[in-house]
């Protein structure tokens, strides 16, 4: 969404300070994939994100430029320096070299009250850097690996930019894609109070986003962009989150995307109760065979010699990926939701 730089321009810097200070978050990429990611969340209201930022969802302290990196602007938010960071990231400057100059050139001369992450492929190599104001609120810090920045303000504590980050190392260990690994960070702050304001609602936060994009994404229109916000009601948006986060199954959304889709089929019912079949706009393609893969990539149900109006059912609750592969070796591929 457009930002209304005036907007900001009649606030008073006290008030920025108050309402816009993010407190976690972590951008990161994959050299192996070419996917650049942000993640993050803060203790600001739905009421008061609709109020001080009217024009743009919670995700929007987190700018993905695919192919190239991410940039995470934050601590007393102003859309000039997240502006200037897209630019600097954008003339092939390293992440360091973009903290630096946001640094040095802050639009209101005053980079103490800032914070930024900033991860990038530069020529093909993975860099981060990451910079946190001496005047951010306690606790403050950041934390930079070779392909990540952690960074967050308002903290309970060093415990949760710990957390985060071992979180995010196990899963990358494991071998987990970036979408996992971003929402195990996340994870990793899922403590109440983990921004202080929110000590009182027994929450981490009360917005949380997660976004990853491919290298041939549109910047708008990422392959993975989840968020939610909520006003004092004690409900985790981290839980939230990961609930959307396993219903888009976004690591094996990725993996199907990028196979050729030789030809295309329809299922119905589609939400289903668990019985669905399979249908052609045309001939049905010769000898297929249907393989039903769950979020995971476990391959849950597979049927050889499928025949026109042939019924099949699953019998769990869940998202899943129907393979079709015809006797000429021609693939399609299709999503599955079943409900209780």
């Amino acid at each position: 969404m457009k930002r209304l730089t005036t907007l900001f321009a009649i606030i008073s810097t006290c008030l920025v300070v108050a309402q816009a200070q993010d407190t976690f978050s972590i951008v990161a990429v994959d050299s192996a994939t070419g996917q650049v990611g942000s993640a993050g969340a803060s203790c600001i209201s739905a009421d008061n994100l609709e109020l001080y930022f009217p024009n743009d969802d919670p995700d929007f302290l987190g700018d993905l430029l695919p192919g190239l990196g991410a940039i995470n602007s934050q601590a007393s938010y102003l859309p000039g320096n997240q502006d200037n960071a897209n630019e600097q990231l954008s003339l092939g400057n390293t992440p360091q070299q973009v903290v630096d100059w946001l640094a040095a050139n802050d639009v209101q001369g005053n980079s103490g009250v800032r914070q930024y992450g900033v991860a990038a492929l530069i020529n093909g190599q993975p860099m981060a850097a990451g910079f946190t104001g001496a005047n951010c609120f306690d606790y403050k810090n950041h934390r930079v690996g070779p392909n990540y920045s952690i960074q967050g303000n308002i903290l309970l504590g060093v415990e949760i930019l710990d957390s985060m980050e071992a979180r995010y190392l196990a899963a990358e260990a494991a071998g987990k894609c970036l979408a996992e690994r971003l929402m195990e960070a996340m994870q990793g702050a899922k403590v109440p109070g983990a921004d202080t304001r929110c000590l009182s609602n027994g929450t981490s936060a009360m917005f949380a986003f997660i976004k990853v994009a491919r290298p041939d994404d549109d910047a708008a229109d990422p392959m993975l962009r989840l968020f939610v916000s909520y006003n004092p009601l004690g409900i985790e948006p981290i839980d939230s989150l990961q609930a959307k986060f396993d219903e888009a199954a976004p690591c094996f959304i990725s993996f199907t995307k990028e196979k050729n889709r030789d030809f295309q089929f329809q299922i119905s019912p589609n939400p289903t109760s668990g019985a669905f079949e399979l249908q052609f706009a045309g001939a049905m393609p010769a000898g297929l065979r249907l393989e039903v893969f769950d979020a995971t990539g476990e391959l849950q149900l597979q049927q050889a010699d499928v025949s026109m109006g042939q019924q099949f059912f699953m019998k769990n609750p869940g998202v899943y990926f129907v393979r079709l592969t015809a006797q000429d070796g021609k693939t399609g591929w299709g999503k599955l939701v079943v409900g209780r």
